[in-house]
């Protein structure tokens, strides 16, 4: 049974001081203020486009690739475990009221904004794991029992108590963090960069709600009174506040003049400024700029390589802290040591690793001529069923070919050499 359908054992965990709050107490004291004076919280910090692009591309993208439980042969290959328990949990619904996608997208969003994503394992009567239920990562936090030596983990339930649970309850896939259990939160690392970004959309935004085109001081040569500079400030403000009176004809009377003081978007830098927030923020995620709409960079020959790094470099790290992760939890120690088997969590990543349909023909055709791949092989990789019968199975192997220990002997019938020491 799932706590998220009833609160069991209201255990208090510890609570966050004010060195070090929670992510919960931050919010509440309105979030981290940056150097520009932007105030910034994990929901504020989303607001930013280059932000939640970010953290989507990740969260989307590991959601999209099929995760199958497997289990090892003892030739050494590997076949899907269809029947395991687990398999249906991950692979098709995490629980009675999520899909595996929509779980794994919410989870890596987690962990994009907070730097950690808790789910509750559900068990049933049997001790089977049957649904895993995301945990709010501002409301939930490790902790380690100074009597037991055991981690524990805290969590304040919607409905307001705080419930402990025991670590072989809770899946824990953790960001970069040095104490090798908790992830350090991307937020309060890039304060700064994501301040700059929301300052330079709120200033735009600002600077268009004001009028672009005049900001100034209106010079009277006479002493107007306050009535007389409130009717002018009224007045001019009628006439030229706002996008939809921008570039209006200024006629002044009485002697009035415009001294024009304010800075123009492109004196300020104001443009490079918003482009160089959103490639700082891409860095900082490790997405490719080309990837959330920043194209500057970017051209036809090269976005296929930045590409294929995305999925080396960025994903195959979060797909392995993911692996591994569940292996741990999610895998009974008995599943993990069998003796002519064991189990284990697998993402396909073929889907992403896919060239044009020029190189990954070429690829093909040597990886099929060279031997280390048969027709169902490739089949598979491209999403067909497999070929019934040898046509399908067998690996081809070129006859001219042998190993390089073998010495080189005369040929009788035409002086040249034949290997494996025969004719």
């Amino acid at each position: 049974m799932s706590i998220l359908g009833g609160v069991w054992g209201a255990n208090r965990g510890p609570t966050s001081g004010v060195a070090k709050p929670s992510e919960w107490l931050n919010n509440l004291l309105g979030g981290r203020t940056s150097a520009t004076g932007i105030n910034v919280t994990e929901m504020k910090a989303l607001q930013h486009t280059a932000v939640y692009a970010c953290v989507h591309i990740l969260a989307q993208t590991l959601a999209t690739l099929p995760l199958n439980v497997f289990q090892s042969q003892s030739s050494g290959g590997k076949q899907k475990a269809v029947n395991h328990q687990l398999y249906p949990v991950l692979h098709k619904a995490a629980n009675s009221e999520m899909s595996s996608f929509a779980w794994r997208e919410t989870i890596q969003g987690h962990v994009g904004l907070w730097g950690n994503g808790y789910s509750e394992i559900e068990f049933n009567n049997a001790g089977q794991i049957i649904g895993l239920w995301p945990l709010r990562p501002d409301k939930t936090w490790p902790y380690r029992n100074p009597e037991t030596k055991e981690l524990e983990y805290y969590t304040t339930l919607p409905s307001g108590p705080t419930v402990k649970l025991p670590k072989n309850r809770v899946l824990h896939i953790a960001g970069f963090g040095f104490d090798g259990i908790r992830g350090y939160n991307p937020i309060d690392l890039a304060c700064q960069s994501i301040g700059i970004g929301l300052a330079a959309e709120e200033y735009g935004a600002r600077f268009f709600g004001n009028g672009a085109t005049v900001s100034g001081v209106l010079e009277h040569p006479g002493d107007l009174g306050e009535d007389g500079r409130k009717n002018l400030r009224q007045s001019f403000e009628e006439m030229h506040s706002g996008l939809n009176k921008s570039h209006r004809l200024m006629i002044l009377e009485e002697g009035l003049k415009y001294n024009q003081i304010g800075i123009p978007p492109q004196t300020a830098q104001y443009l490079e400024t918003r482009k160089f927030a959103v490639t700082d923020i891409a860095r900082f995620w490790h997405v490719p700029p080309h990837m959330i709409a920043d194209l500057d960079k970017s051209t036809n020959n090269n976005i296929e390589h930045q590409s294929l790094e995305f999925v080396m470099h960025t994903m195959l790290p979060w797909l392995t802290r993911w692996e591994q992760a569940m292996d741990m939890k999610l895998i009974f120690a008995r599943e993990k040591a069998g003796v002519n088997s064991s189990y284990f969590t697998k993402f396909m990543i073929n889907g992403l690793m896919r060239g044009d349909s020029k190189s990954r023909s070429e690829f093909y055709h040597n990886a099929r001529l060279d031997g280390w791949m048969n027709a169902n092989d490739i089949r598979e990789l491209e999403d067909m069923n497999p070929i019934d019968g040898v046509a399908g199975t067998e690996y081809w192997m070129p006859v001219n070919m042998t190993s390089a220990d073998q010495p080189i002997v005369p040929n009788g019938s035409n002086g040249r050499t034949l290997t494996g020491g025969g004719e």
